[in-house]
C-alpha cells in the first residue's frame, strides 16, 4: 500500500507543480496585460454622459443575478471563466422600478440572453418586475438572435418580441437528467457505503443506484411542476395564448440550429409566441422609425442609452437617517467553513457579519436571507450559534428564504423568530447525507494486502480497507444521531412535536407554499416583507436598512474595480485541468480518513437554461 500511495502521491505533486507553473505563467501574462490597460484607462478621459430624455433604454444584464455580490479573493480565478459577473437582485429590481417611474424614457429594449439566475424564484421575480414595467404604460420591446427558457420568460413580458430570421428560440422547460454511477464504481471495484438518513435524501443516489428512486422522482415532480406552471402562466398570459400552447411548443420544437430553428420560429410566430422576425439592419431601421435617429452617433442608429449609463446618473434615494438599523445578512451558496466566496456561504465570513451586526448598538433586528441548498454540519452550527448570540442580546431574527433554503439552509434558519419563504422557494430536505467510498475490492483485485501493528482497533484503518460490522454500526449510529439533532432543532424552532416534524422530514423537498401548509415556514413573502416584519417586531417608527456584505481589503477593492472595468479572461489548459482533477479524485478516495456528514440537497437545484 505504501508503494502505491507513494506513486500516486508523487503523481499528485507532479501535477500540482505543473499546474502551478502554468498558472504562474498565465498570471505573469495577465499582470503585463493589466498594466498596459490600466495606463490606458487612467490616461483617457471618459465620454460625456448621455441625456436619457427620449432615448430607448437598453436593458441587457450580463452575468448571474444573485442576492449578494461576492468577490473572489483568488485573483487568477477572478479573471478566468471560473467567476462570472454578478448582478444583485435588489439593484436590478430597483433599476427597473426607476425606469417605470421615469416619464423621460419612452421605451425599453430588453435582451436577457446573457443573463443567468441563481434559481427559478429569482427568475420569476425579475419577470414579474418586467411585467409591472410594461403595465406602467412603458413600451417594452424584446429582440435577440437566441432565446432560452429563462430569456424567453423575460422577453414574454414585453409588448412585442422580435427574433432574427435564423436565430433560435428554445423553451426547454425545467429540470434535467441525472447521472447514475453505480455500475461505473462497481467496475472500478469501489464500494459506496451509504449511511444517509431520510427516505427522500437522494444526495448520494447518483453513486449508489442505476436509476432514480421513486421517492426522488416523486419529490422532484412535486417541486418542478408548480414552478413550471408558474413559468407557463407568466409566458402565456402576457402573450394572450394558453399555457397548453407553451407546453406544446416546449415538447415539439427544438430551436438550436439550421432548419430546426427556422421551423421553430415559423411556428412561434404563427402562435403569437413571438411577433415575428427582423434582421439586425431591419430592427435598427424599425427602432429609428419609432424613436428617431441619434444625430450624435458615429453611425446610423436609433436614440438609446445603456442601462449602465442610466444607472450611473440615478440619484440614490437617501434612506431616513436613523440610529435604528435593520441588519440584512445573506447566506448564499453551499455552506462551508472558511470565508465567503462565489457560490460559497463561508461560515467564518457570515459569522463575522452576524457578530458585527449584534455588536452594533444601533442594530434592532436581523433579517437573515438564506439562499442555500445546504452543506457542512459544523459550518451550519457556527452560523446557528452566532444567531443565538444575537437573540440573547434581545435582537429579533427574521429569516427570508430565497430560491433555495433546504437541508443546511433549514438548519441555519432554526434560530428564527419568524420565517418567510416565497411560493416557489425550494425548502425542506431535513435529512443527513453520509457516504463513504472504500477500496477493499480494488486492493484485492490488484493484489494489495494490509498488515501491521496498532495500539487500538481502528488506528490503522482507512478507506482502502473494508468497513467491519462494528465500524458499520458506529457510522450508522452517527448518521442517526445527526438526523435526530436536525429534527430536534426544527421541532423546537417550529414549536411542533418531534414526531410531527419527523413525519414530514425524511429528506423530502417542498416548495414554499407547501412548506407553509406544513408549518415549516410562517408566511409567504419576499425579503422586503421580511424587513417590514422585522421592523414591526422591533416596534420601530423610523429605521434604515443596513446590508452586510463582503468586506474587502484596499487591495481587493482595487482589483475588483479593475475587473469591473475590463473584460479580461484566460483559460486554464483543458488537459492540465483534467489531470489536476484526477489528482483531486485520488485524494478524495484514498486520503480521506473519516466520512463527512452533509446536510446538503443536491436534488433541490433546478436547472434552467
Amino acid at each position: 500500500m505504501s508503494t502505491l500511495k507513494s506513486i500516486f502521491s508523487w503523481l499528485g505533486r507532479f501535477l500540482e507543480k505543473a499546474r502551478t507553473v502554468m498558472l504562474n505563467l498565465g498570471t505573469a501574462f495577465v499582470l503585463i496585460f493589466l498594466t498596459i490597460i490600466i495606463i490606458g484607462a487612467f490616461s483617457a478621459s471618459g465620454p460625456d454622459a448621455k441625456d436619457p430624455s427620449g432615448r430607448v433604454l437598453i436593458l441587457d444584464p450580463q452575468g448571474i443575478v444573485v442576492d449578494e455580490e461576492v468577490f473572489s479573493d483568488d485573483f487568477l480565478a477572478s479573471i478566468t471563466n471560473d467567476a462570472s459577473d454578478q448582478i444583485q437582485t435588489r439593484d436590478l429590481i430597483e433599476l427597473i422600478q426607476n425606469i417605470a417611474a421615469d416619464d423621460e424614457i419612452p421605451a425599453v429594449l430588453i435582451d436577457f440572453s446573457g443573463t443567468g439566475f441563481a434559481g427559478p424564484t429569482t427568475a420569476l421575480n425579475i419577470a414579474k418586475e418586467l411585467k409591472t414595467l410594461k403595465d406602467s404604460g412603458k413600451r417594452v420591446i424584446a429582440f435577440g438572435d437566441r432565446m432560452t427558457t429563462s430569456s424567453y420568460l423575460m422577453a414574454s413580458q414585453a409588448s412585442e418580441i422580435w427574433i432574427h430570421p435564423v436565430g433560435s428560440i428554445s423553451i426547454a422547460g425545467l429540470g434535467g437528467m441525472r447521472q447514475y454511477n453505480k455500475e461505473l464504481f462497481e467496475n472500478l471495484k469501489i464500494n459506496f457505503n451509504n449511511y444517509s438518513q431520510g427516505d427522500f435524501k437522494s444526495a448520494v443516489e447518483g453513486n449508489t443506484r442505476t436509476d432514480m428512486s421513486e421517492n426522488d422522482r416523486l419529490q422532484r415532480t412535486a417541486i418542478l411542476e408548480p414552478i413550471w406552471n408558474e413559468y407557463k402562466s407568466l409566458m402565456s398570459e402576457s402573450r394572450g395564448i394558453t399555457a397548453e400552447e407553451i407546453q406544446y411548443f416546449a415538447d415539439n420544437y427544438i430551436g438550436f440550429f439550421g432548419e430546426a430553428a427556422m421551423m421553430n420560429i415559423e411556428f412561434a410566430t404563427s402562435k403569437n409566441i413571438i411577433n415575428g422576425t427582423k434582421s439586425f439592419p431591419e430592427f435598427r431601421q424599425y427602432m429609428i422609425e419609432n424613436f428617431g435617429e441619434d444625430e450624435d452617433a458615429d453611425t446610423t442608429t436609433y436614440k438609446y442609452i445603456s442601462y449602465q449609463e442610466y444607472a450611473d446618473q440615478l440619484e440614490k434615494d437617501l434612506e431616513e437617517d436613523s440610529e435604528n438599523e435593520i441588519a440584512v445578512i445573506t447566506a448564499e451558496g453551499v455552506i462551508m467553513e472558511g470565508e465567503i466566496a462565489p457560490g460559497v456561504a463561508g461560515a467564518n465570513g457570515i459569522v463575522k457579519q452576524i457578530r458585527k451586526a449584534h455588536e452594533n448598538e444601533n442594530t434592532k433586528a436581523i433579517v437573515f436571507r438564506v439562499n442555500s441548498p445546504g452543506g457542512s454540519i459544523i459550518a451550519s452550527e457556527m452560523m446557528r450559534d452566532e444567531l443565538f448570540a444575537a437573540k440573547r442580546k434581545g435582537l429579533k431574527v427574521v429569516v427570508s428564504m430565497g430560491d433555495y433554503a433546504a437541508s443546511g439552509g433549514v438548519y441555519i434558519s432554526t434560530p428564527a423568530d419568524y420565517i418567510f419563504a416565497e411560493p416557489t422557494t425550494i425548502t425542506g430536505s431535513i435529512g443527513v447525507a453520509i457516504a463513504l467510498p472504500t477500496l477493499e475490492n480494488a486492493m484485492d483485485y490488484i493484489g494489495v494486502n494490509f498488515d501491521g501493528v496498532v495500539t487500538s482497533k481502528y488506528a490503522g484503518w482507512d478507506p482502502l480497507q473494508k468497513i467491519d460490522d462494528d465500524l458499520d454500526k458506529i457510522f450508522e449510529s452517527w448518521g442517526a444521531g445527526a438526523y435526530d439533532r436536525f429534527i430536534t432543532f426544527v421541532s423546537d424552532s417550529r414549536s411542533q412535536p418531534y414526531d410531527d416534524i419527523k413525519s414530514i422530514a425524511g429528506g423530502r423537498v417542498w416548495i414554499g407554499s407547501a412548506a407553509q401548509e406544513l408549518g415549516l415556514v410562517d408566511e409567504l413573502g419576499n425579503v422586503d416583507d421580511a424587513i417590514s416584519y422585522a421592523v414591526q417586531m422591533a416596534d420601530l417608527e423610523n429605521y434604515q436598512v443596513e446590508y452586510y456584505g463582503q468586506e474587502l481589503s484596499p487591495e481587493e477593492i482595487i482589483i475588483k474595480e479593475l475587473l469591473d472595468s475590463f473584460d479580461v479572461s484566460i483559460k486554464e489548459p483543458e488537459v492540465l485541468t483534467a489531470l489536476s482533477g484526477l489528482s483531486k479524485l485520488y485524494s478524495e478516495y484514498t486520503d480521506l480518513k473519516q466520512p463527512k456528514a452533509l446536510i446538503a440537497c443536491e436534488n433541490c437545484l433546478v436547472d434552467i437554461d
